[in-house]
């Protein structure tokens, strides 16, 4: 019998997702399918319901449903229940729903282990303070950051984030005119590079040896990987290999196996 699976988003023709579960699928040799949902933004609760009437064991959810998720999934483990914001969805037998978010592991793993990016006693720039900026909080500072800035357009909501997570490393946050200094690493979790716009920063924020991370992805480079180019960053890294790393943990809770993401990732790059 196969198990079905889906992510769920608004809009979601785009996603390199099914084609990343097909192929964990056909590598650990587990009877799934995967399929994109769009799900109207105004009624993700419905949405929800008639996943599970259809059979559905579990979703993925994006933009820009995370947090909206969150509020109605009560049963989350202890990270998502912090973050605010799941992007994993598990429809248990019993009709009940468990939730969590992977996008902090799939980001650490990505940096970390594919791009071998040093985060303990770095200083790391945080852009945006919305559902993809708090799914990866308390992963980064796992990794013991010298500090963690947080800086979004609406300051109060980095300096509420920064206060959240106070208990578990060196983090502040504020407005984008609050930036001082130089940073090893800048990660951008807002949308706004898809748009063709980059937040504003100050030309001096990288240090000489400074990575860039933008979770967004696109077929070209996105806003903020241009734009950290063009101020010498050392690396450029789009949000590719996070998407295959976040999945990978997803599949684990769903089937109990980890996959391998190096070919999975390959693969992606290659349809760009």
């Amino acid at each position: 019998m196969t198990d079905h699976y889906a992510v769920i988003g608004n809009p979601i023709s785009h996603s390199k997702s099914p084609l990343i579960h097909t192929e964990f699928a056909k590598q650990t040799k587990q009877n799934l399918d995967y399929v994109t949902r769009e799900i109207p933004l105004d009624d993700l609760a419905t949405g929800l319901k008639q996943l599970q009437k259809e059979g559905f064991k579990g979703i993925n959810i994006t933009v820009p449903f995370k947090e909206q998720a969150w509020q109605i999934v009560t049963d989350r483990s202890e990270h998502a229940t912090r973050a605010g914001a799941i992007n994993t969805i598990i429809f248990n037998d019993d009709g009940s729903l468990y939730g969590d978010n992977t996008d902090g592991i799939g980001l650490c793993r990505d940096l970390v282990d594919n791009h071998q990016i040093e985060l303990k006693g770095k200083r790391i720039l945080l852009l945006g303070a919305g559902g993809a900026a708090r799914g990866v909080i308390e992963p980064l500072l796992k990794y013991l950051p010298s500090e963690l800035v947080i800086a979004n357009r609406t300051a109060s909501k980095a300096e509420d984030l920064a206060k959240l997570y106070n208990e578990f490393g060196t983090l502040s946050g504020g407005g984008l005119d609050d930036l001082s200094g130089s940073f090893d690493v800048i990660i951008n979790a807002t949308a706004a590079s898809l748009q063709g716009k980059v937040p504003p920063l100050p030309d001096n924020i990288l240090n000489d040896h400074a990575s860039c991370y933008d979770m967004m992805y696109s077929n070209t480079d996105t806003a903020f990987i241009t734009w950290a180019k063009e101020h010498g960053a050392a690396k450029t890294i789009d949000g590719l290999g996070m998407l295959a790393e976040q999945a990978a943990e997803a599949f684990r809770l769903w089937r109990g196996v980890k996959p391998e993401t190096q070919e999975v990732i390959k693969t992606i790059r290659n349809l760009r």
